[in-house]
């Protein structure tokens, strides 16, 4: 017989470093799961991506018992990180923070594939262009 699902929760939490304390403590303490193995298990399923935020979808089950799924880097975490830059504009694309080639909104699109709305690597690009653009980036040829 399969589990009960009694709660879903999405978190963003940096790759290899979830520990009990806030946030990860205070949302996932009311759901009465084991936080440190939690923590123990995220850590060890994310290591090799350290420094990166990563979206996690934690399913806990009525016996207290739980699974997650670790999700693609946010979009505009990539776009940041790829354009060296510490925030987007904060006027939009009226105001150009930094630049970003196609070669890399195609390698950000290529990661994010499998998180986007979307089936093909053409398609992705131009959701990442476009976010990439909201965020005061512009993208060269």
């Amino acid at each position: 017989m399969a589990k009960e699902v009694s709660k879903v929760i999405k978190l963003q939490i940096p790759a290899g470093k979830a520990t009990p304390a806030p946030p990860v403590g205070t949302v996932l303490g009311p759901a009465g799961i084991n936080l440190q193995e939690f923590c123990t298990r995220y850590n060890d399923a994310t290591r090799e991506k350290t420094g990166d935020i990563l979206p996690v979808e934690i399913t806990i089950f009525d016996d207290r018992s739980f699974d997650f799924v670790v999700k693609t880097p946010p979009t505009g975490f990539l776009v940041k990180k790829f354009a060296k830059v510490a925030k987007g504009s904060s006027k939009g694309s009226s105001d150009i923070v930094g630049t970003l080639t196609k070669d890399q909104i195609k390698e950000i699109a290529e990661i994010k594939l499998p998180d986007l709305n979307c089936y093909t690597v053409d398609e992705a690009i131009n959701i990442v262009s476009g976010t990439a653009l909201n965020m005061g980036i512009k993208v060269e040829d």
